[in-house]
């Protein structure tokens, strides 16, 4: 049975930086695509940034350019995504996603497997 933990998540000042960590329970975790995801209340889910289980290439949205990095730690099972720069409109809950399809470092349909989530708050 596969399993996404998340955690990381807080309240952050404007300007102030986060670290999200994923834990994943799934078979072959080093050749999986994985990607964060983030929702606001009332609104669709939202890719943040994806990464290659070929070849650790990274895909980001434009929201999180040059802010976020995605990384994973294959020996770990786990999925990371350091955020910096943070702003008010970063707050939402953030989801790990597992083995989506990846192409070409422009490209990430999410998988069927998604975390519980964590809270992201950003306010002062």
């Amino acid at each position: 049975q596969v399993q996404l933990v998340e955690s990381g998540g807080g309240l952050v000042q404007p300007g102030g930086s986060l670290r999200l960590s994923c834990v994943a329970s799934i078979r072959n975790f080093g050749s999986r695509a994985m990607a964060w995801f983030r929702q606001v209340p009332g609104k669709e889910r939202e890719f943040v940034a994806a990464i290659s289980g070929a070849d650790g290439s990274q895909y980001y949205a434009d929201s999180a350019k040059g802010r976020f990095t995605i990384s994973r730690d294959n020996g770990k099972d786990s999925l990371y995504l350091q955020m910096n720069s943070l702003k008010p409109e970063d707050t939402a809950v953030y989801y790990c996603n597992a083995d989506g399809t990846y192409f070409g470092a422009s490209y990430y349909h999410p998988g069927d497997y998604w975390g519980q989530g964590t809270q992201v708050t950003v306010s002062s």
